[in-house]
């Protein structure tokens, strides 16, 4: 009888809540058969998967299916001996740590099988396995801890990091000052001069030439932005008002200086320009 037909022959029906150890022709197999062979070489290959003494262990004791608290030491010592001494015929120096790790089962399994002496029986007596459990135990959290771990995911392996350069030195365009908002500050200015006029009629000549070097002067001095209204003292006249604000006007056309404002409705701001046209 070939190995497939015994597995076929001893599968057992897929039951609900336990998982298959393997599937034949799609029928799931919840126990090995009892006539199943397995050559010496195979067992090589399956210690390759464990990470050590206490990670075989556990993968006996989940495999038999009984709780870590209860650990029956006949059997279990005898199975992992068997996985041990395979893996001593083939490398001595990777089974140093399960060897280690057999002769404290040993021991363990030794001290179960003494009797108790009298003055024992009667009290509370340390379990031998205590030690190894807690060890399992650990060993288990740290196990599922670090499955946890695995499951986030990681660059680079399910994801890739991705750069997008973003241009800083783009130049900030300030609202370009319309006629009705130019209208508006120079109406205010005039509400202001009507109000400081002492009507004193005089002769007088003034100069559109001179007022644009005042301002000039007046914008250099300041070195940066000059509000529009402070351009202007109430206290001079209208005619003088006048005067300077054409003067204004005729250096705006010239592109020697600039009027801005933040937004709509803002304050307006005037500066030297840099020399460019627009």
């Amino acid at each position: 009888m070939s190995a497939t037909t015994g597995l076929e022959e001893v599968a057992e029906p897929w039951t609900e809540g336990v998982e298959p150890l393997a599937r034949i022709y799609g029928e799931p197999m919840v126990q090995l058969p009892l006539d199943l062979y397995i050559p010496p070489d195979a067992m090589a290959v399956m210690l390759d998967a464990f990470e050590g003494p206490l990670d075989l262990l556990l993968y006996l004791i989940r495999k038999a299916n009984v709780n870590v608290l209860d650990i029956p030491m006949a059997p279990l010592t005898e199975q992992y001996l068997t996985y041990v001494e395979v893996m001593r015929s083939h490398n001595l120096e990777l089974a140093a740590d399960y060897l280690v790790m057999a002769a404290m089962l040993i021991e363990i399994k030794s001290r179960m099988l003494l009797p108790r002496s009298k003055e024992m029986s009667g009290g509370d007596v340390d379990d031998p396995r205590a030690e190894l459990v807690r060890r399992l135990i650990e060993y288990e959290q740290m196990k599922l801890a670090a499955h946890r771990l695995d499951e986030i995911p990681q660059s680079e392996r399910d994801f890739d990091w991705i750069q997008v350069w973003v241009d800083k030195s783009i130049r900030h365009r300030l609202p370009e000052v319309n006629a009705e908002d130019l209208k508006n500050a120079w109406a205010t200015i005039l509400r202001q001069a009507k109000l400081h006029t002492h009507h004193l009629i005089q002769r007088e000549e003034l100069s559109v030439r001179e007022h644009m070097g005042l301002i000039l002067r007046q914008l250099r001095d300041s070195g940066g932005f000059v509000e529009f209204i402070t351009m202007f003292d109430p206290l001079l006249g209208v005619q003088v008002l006048v005067v300077h604000f054409l003067a204004m006007l005729e250096l705006a056309r010239e592109h020697l200086l600039e009027m801005t404002q933040a937004e709509a409705f803002a304050p307006i701001y005037v500066r030297l320009a840099d020399g460019r046209s627009e």
